[in-house]
């Protein structure tokens, strides 16, 4: 299963951001361009892992748009973008997201006390955008019913998840050694 994933992950490219090791692949960055084959491969085994019986999709801008768009189509399931920039609605909240290289604001709108979200990830490291994702949308009032990541690259996806206090559904794990993608599972 999530052969052609595997294959492609393996291929892909490592830069550094400091002393991060950050692979390029068009999952987690948008380039280089996604086979479909590939991205129908990873939608279908997010449906099978993952329980749509929920009010809303909902993942951080960027590349959980490419994720969230086909998910809502396959499940009929309505999407919601956690984005990068403020529109300053009266229900806006605003989290910041620390990764592994960067920090910013997110902002959530549009969901609302009691509704059941699946949180979408492409990709997850530290699990700083998750921890600060999980945090905002239950200080709304949201049911987190399910959390899908594509892409594990943590050292120990059970601290996070302890962290969080619900589990995490990836579909590959992976490191990076010698400047190279390597896949666990």
């Amino acid at each position: 299963m999530l052969e052609r994933l595997r294959k492609s992950l393996e291929m892909a490219p490592v830069v550094k951001f400091g002393d991060y090791d950050y692979f390029i692949h068009p999952v987690t960055d948008g380039i280089p361009s996604m086979d479909p084959v590939v991205l129908q491969e990873v939608l279908d085994n997010i449906c099978i892992y993952c329980d749509f019986d929920c009010d809303m999709i909902v993942g951080a801008e960027a590349m959980a748009i490419p994720l969230m768009v086909p998910l809502s189509l396959m499940t009929g399931v309505p999407y919601n973008i956690i984005r990068k920039r403020r529109y300053g609605l009266p229900e806006e909240v605003s989290v910041r997201q620390t990764t592994g290289y960067s920090s910013k604001d997110l902002y959530i709108n549009g969901i609302s006390r009691g509704e059941r979200v699946v949180l979408v990830d492409d990709v997850v490291s530290t699990g700083g955008t998750l921890i600060s994702l999980v945090r905002a949308l239950r200080s709304i009032g949201a049911e987190i019913v399910d959390i899908v990541v594509v892409v594990d690259k943590t050292t120990s996806i059970q601290d996070l998840e302890s962290k969080l206090e619900m589990g995490i559904k990836t579909l590959v794990r992976v490191e990076v050694r010698d400047g190279k993608v390597v896949v666990l599972n």
